[in-house]
């Protein structure tokens, strides 16, 4: 297993990242999966054994019961060595100041997870989504307070556009408060919106990238092919609409593609899909989640996957995303002054 730095701090993260999302099974989250403590305790010594460090989780996720599934897990001397993040911002009630990312709101919810999670710190607090209501100053100092607390080691950001980011940064960096170290994101081969703005920010401002669900929900683990329904207990057979598809047949031109090479090195394209983002700059971590010890065998193996430069080329040639304004201009008229931020996404196109 190889270990990055996350951001600009001094924390090593794993490459690989334990998802949660399957553990709890109440509300929405029960299409995801419902896992007790038990068959959850397996999953969570085979990522132990593998060299997995870092655990995420978040308070939504099951009402609640994700991360009381998980504190009864680490409890104890295997919270030593072992880093858990989570995430606050999307109401946990019906109280009306039960969400968001007022003050109010993450104490009390920051507060409920360190219960929950039966752990007196949490090393990553994220926030799950934007808040455009509450001012970033309060945000920020409600961060920086649980920072100075001891309650939370890092904070990062989850969902965020590209200008959410950058005014939060000069919030924290103007009154001196705690700081993003990380951001965690959706990017896929399927979905690489991300190479616009979030990751040129992520190697300006030195954040860490975690990537969520990087296997789109499982549409890329070469399961789901071109003119075939979704196989019966995947997320998409039971209603999941997560990630919106744009165009089917690049999708199924990317899984084609997935699937070859995967066959060409005999393995899956689950894998091949990983170590492609493993490789992509900024990204620390993919974050691997799933209800059996198989699929975790599989997506745990990706840290040892290093792809070719003529595979990484086959992938890229089908997956890129069209450079758009103002990349196209400055592609054309900017290209002997790219720093390395712009290369994120201008890079292969330069002749």
């Amino acid at each position: 297993m190889e270990y990055r730095l996350l951001g600009r701090s001094g924390l090593k993260v794993s490459t690989i990242t334990m998802g949660t999302m399957t553990f709890g099974g109440k509300g929405w989250a029960k299409t995801v999966g419902d896992l007790g403590v038990s068959d959850a305790r397996r999953l969570v010594d085979m990522c132990l054994d593998a060299g997995v460090n870092f655990i995420d989780t978040a308070d939504v996720y099951s009402e609640g019961a994700c991360e009381e599934v998980l504190g009864e897990i680490i409890g104890g001397p295997r919270r030593n060595g072992l880093l858990i993040a989570t995430k606050a911002r999307f109401a946990m009630s019906p109280d009306p100041n039960d969400v968001g990312s007022s003050r109010y709101h993450l104490i009390r919810a920051c507060e409920a997870s360190l219960r929950r999670l039966k752990t007196d710190v949490i090393d990553l607090y994220q926030l799950h989504e934007w808040d455009g209501v509450t001012p970033l100053e309060e945000t920020m100092e409600a961060l920086d307070q649980l920072v100075r607390q001891g309650k939370v080691r890092y904070v990062g950001c989850s969902n965020f556009s590209g200008w959410h980011i950058m005014k939060a940064l000069g919030v924290s960096d103007r009154d001196r408060r705690s700081r993003f170290v990380s951001q965690q994101i959706h990017y896929t081969l399927e979905a690489r919106e991300a190479e616009y703005e979030l990751l040129p920010i992520s190697v300006d401002q030195g954040l860490g990238v975690l990537v969520w669900s990087p296997i789109a929900g499982g549409l890329l683990s070469g399961k789901h092919r071109r003119n075939q329904s979704a196989p019966e207990g995947t997320r998409q057979f039971a209603g999941w609409t997560e990630p919106p598809i744009r165009d089917e047949d690049r999708l199924w031109n990317i899984v084609d593609t997935l699937v070859a090479i995967g066959n060409e090195r005999n393995v899956s394209a689950a894998r091949v899909a990983l170590s492609w983002l493993l490789g992509r700059p900024g990204v620390t971590s993919v974050i691997i989640g799933g209800r059996t010890p198989e699929q975790f065998s599989d997506n745990l193996a990706a840290a040892e996957l290093t792809l070719s430069d003529e595979e990484r080329g086959r992938l890229d040639a089908v997956s890129a995303p069209p450079v758009l304004y103002p990349y196209w201009h400055q592609l054309n008229t900017a290209s002997d002054r790219l720093g390395e931020a712009d290369r994120v996404l201008l890079g292969p196109h330069l002749k």
